[in-house]
């Protein structure tokens, strides 16, 4: 699984930040940071609800 932004829709929220902050961070400029590489297994529940309840709905599962 691997995990997408739309930097249109996104609002750095940070709703994504606060549910897997191992994969989603906010840089200096509040701008969202994904890690790169796939998400691991003991992250993909949590990753999995952080794109459902985006709030922009700006993030995607790519693969």
């Amino acid at each position: 699984m691997e995990i997408g932004v739309d930097r249109q829709l996104c609002e750095a929220n940070a709703v994504c930040v606060g549910l897997a902050p191992d994969v989603f961070d906010l840089d200096d400029e509040e701008e969202l940071v994904i890690q790169p590489g796939p998400v691991l297994p003991d992250q993909v529940e949590r990753v999995s609800v952080a794109v459902k309840t985006c709030p922009k709905n700006a993030l995607f599962i790519a693969s």
